[in-house]
């Protein structure tokens, strides 16, 4: 079998050619083994291949199809995120504090996935502990962007996003604490979403506390529905974790009819190329056509970055507080210099941060009581030269790094679902996403409108050009 013949099949599609016998557990797994073989060299979007393992799953999907008990995800490929812990596989979480950890246990996100079938192929990188919108570190290197090499595929879950739009397999998991499942799958053109703060529980806890959301990053909304219904539940190690009952691959079905849209391109005080604007806002205005009412909108709410850098810095700072010498010459120097603007933050400042949160997010949601949706661009700019840790700036002295992604962070802090959806190419001819954004716990509403806009606007066959390498 080619890799070619499977490397751009959804798991729906996988799902039901296993349970037809069109297609083996085994063979579409050697394939794509293949293929990251093949492709992932230049690309370095996965650290760590599991083959063996992978096989090994496979086998049993093939027993599970023919014993007719075959879970959700059976003989579905996925990837884990080079932070996820995951029982006797590497996870070197981009960082040479200890590149060569090997963790005693699963995340209960890698439990679920294993327990539906899963076949894992590896894990994906990162950076450092996840820091920054770039997936380089100084374990693995950088990661590349499928759709043009020297670019960056994002970060922090740029691996992530890369081995979905390469067709290195059609799942992969991504954590989010300020735009890291939404960055890479707007730069590489796949959809992802950011739950609702602790539909899917994480443990061990994220060093950005409830910053830090665990999600899906697919080729389909339908994909990324499929692999919620079977890690979004409650865990009592994770004790803000909660459970919804809700069918999210159901949730797809249906028109969006009569839902209420802001379309909201000034958040955070923010300007778009017209280059990169012009698609984005011919997919908003799609919206008018599905039979939405959208209204263009500005709304008065405080600036969220001075509250998110509070928090993100000091807990940064917390996480190596009385190692600061020992890890100064290890750390990645961008990390550092976050730890040490951390440790000049006091416990008064910090404080204050976490009420103007509450009050943020109180402001948001009365703005959305009108409203069903909120649309935005994902980014205001499409992917940066790999490597780096952010794009240029014209201010070298600006403490706001994250500027350059205006639209991802503040509903980290709200906790909202927010997911993002390819909506063409730049100018530039590199991929740009519209962000998708609900309601307080209404992820199925979010998944239901990009599953609507999907179907008016396809984007899965779009397919990089290192397919003809």
């Amino acid at each position: 079998m080619n890799d070619c013949d499977v490397a751009w099949l959804s798991a729906t599609e996988l799902r039901a050619r296993y349970a037809a016998r069109e297609l083996s557990p085994v063979e579409v797994t050697e394939a794509l083994l293949t293929r990251i073989e093949r492709i992932n060299p230049s690309l370095n979007a996965i650290v760590t291949v599991t083959p063996d393992l992978a096989l090994k799953q496979a086998r049993a999907a093939e027993r599970a199809y023919r014993d007719g008990e075959a879970g959700l995800l059976a003989g579905v490929p996925i990837t884990i995120k080079d932070l996820t812990p995951t029982r006797g596989i590497r996870t070197s979480m981009g960082s040479l504090l200890d590149p060569d950890w090997i963790p005693d246990e699963d995340a209960p996100f890698v439990e679920d996935v294993y327990a539906a079938g899963a076949v894992l192929l590896g894990k994906t990188n990162t950076p450092e502990l996840g820091w920054k919108g770039d997936s380089g570190n100084r374990v693995f290197g950088p990661t590349h962007n499928p759709w043009r090499h020297g670019k960056t595929a994002g970060g922090s879950s740029g691996g992530a996003g890369a081995a979905v739009a390469a067709g290195l397999g059609p799942l992969s998991q991504g954590s989010d604490g300020a735009g890291s499942i939404r960055i890479p799958a707007g730069f590489c053109g796949i959809f992802g979403i950011k739950p609702s703060y602790g539909l899917v529980p994480q443990y061990p806890a994220s060093a950005v506390w409830d910053l830090s959301h665990m999600g899906p990053m697919t080729r389909t909304v339908a994909d990324s529905a499929l692999l919620l219904n079977v890690v979004a539940r409650a865990d009592a190690r994770d004790r803000l974790s909660w459970s919804s009952g809700v069918d999210y691959l159901a949730a797809c079905g249906g028109d969006i009819r009569g839902l209420r849209v802001a379309w909201m391109p000034g958040l955070e005080g923010a300007t778009v190329a017209p280059g990169v604007m012009a698609p984005i806002e011919r997919a908003a205005r799609r919206f008018e056509e599905l039979g939405c009412t959208v209204e263009d909108v500005n709304p008065d709410l405080p600036a969220a970055w001075p509250m998110l850098g509070a928090m993100w810095t000091a807990a940064m700072a917390g996480y190596f507080r009385g190692r600061e010498a020992a890890v100064r010459d290890v750390l990645d120097p961008g990390l550092f210099a976050v730890v040490e603007r951390g440790a000049r933050i006091d416990g008064a400042e910090l404080a204050e941060a976490l009420n103007r949160r509450n009050d943020y997010y109180e402001a948001m949601r009365r703005f959305m009581e009108p409203y069903d949706l909120i649309l935005t661009p994902t980014l205001p700019i499409t992917a940066f030269d790999a490597g780096q840790d952010e794009p240029p700036r014209q201010n070298a002295d600006d403490e706001t790094p994250l500027d350059w992604t205006p639209y991802t962070y503040p509903f980290n802090l709200t906790g909202q679902p927010a997911a993002t959806v390819p909506c063409g190419f730049a100018d530039d001819g590199l991929p740009v996403g519209l962000q998708i954004v609900g309601r307080w716990h209404d992820d199925a509403t979010v998944l239901r409108a990009a599953a609507s806009f999907e179907r008016a606007a396809p984007w899965a066959d779009h397919r990089p050009p290192l397919e003809r390498v």
